[in-house]
């Protein structure tokens, strides 16, 4: 990475945002997108009907929120079930089953995997969180970093399903930046592209080895062909 590279708040809204499009894209098999406009709100709360918070601490302290509809959070666990061999009878057919947050909440424990992987690939620091914490809600609950932030920003971005519901992802944090004082090497592989690597490569080799034995029974057919036998 180039020296003097400087990365702001705004920055890391971006890359959860890429994380939480991303991880729930591929989860579900369809397309998740967010609104290339940020709000600036003034604080972070769980909105009905399903509300999931996680605490960031380390590198930089932060609060992130996801706040999903009931048709949001129904599409979403319907399709990763269905994606994972589930049938229609299976599934729970309303949003606040225990199941649905369950499932909604190990997504949002993938995109916080995904999100401070690549923090910590690109800007070489280290963060913990606490487990994703989902919650079906009848009412608005305000939320807080339970630290005081010097400078607080407090961002909201809007999601689309394929379907156009919506959900919300709400970032608290300290405005920050991390300027860059020296080059170092960017290691863009992860561990799913190092797994597919290594599948690709077995994958390889075994069919390098089933030709080589295809080879090996024609030479020693050719054998007993000329031996007549």
């Amino acid at each position: 990475m180039r020296k003097n590279h400087t990365i702001t708040t705004d920055d890391i809204l971006i890359k959860l945002c890429h994380s939480l499009a991303d991880v729930l894209s591929r989860a579900t098999e369809s397309q998740i997108n967010y609104s290339p406009m940020v709000q600036k709100i003034n604080k972070t709360s769980l909105k009905p009907d399903i509300g999931c918070f996680v605490l960031f601490d380390g590198g930089f302290t932060g609060l992130v929120v996801t706040n999903f509809s009931a048709s949001a959070a129904m599409e979403l666990y319907q399709n990763y079930m269905l994606r994972m061999g589930f049938t229609d009878s299976e599934l729970a057919i309303h949003h606040t089953a225990d199941d649905v947050a369950n499932i909604l909440g190990e997504l949002m424990n993938q995109v916080v995997g995904d999100f401070t992987g690549k923090i910590g690939r690109e800007l070489k620091i280290s963060i913990t969180q606490n487990q994703p914490k989902m919650l079906a809600l009848h009412k608005q609950i305000i939320l807080s970093v339970d630290t005081n932030l010097d400078r607080p920003q407090v961002r909201r971005v809007s999601f689309t399903t394929a379907n156009n519901n919506i959900f919300y992802l709400e970032l608290a944090m300290d405005k920050t930046e991390f300027i860059q004082i020296e080059e170092f090497e960017l290691d863009e592989q992860d561990s799913d592209s190092i797994f597919e690597t290594a599948y690709a490569a077995q994958q390889q080799n075994q069919q390098a080895s089933a030709t080589k034995n295809i080879k090996d029974n024609n030479e020693n057919q050719d054998l007993l062909d000329q031996l007549g036998l």
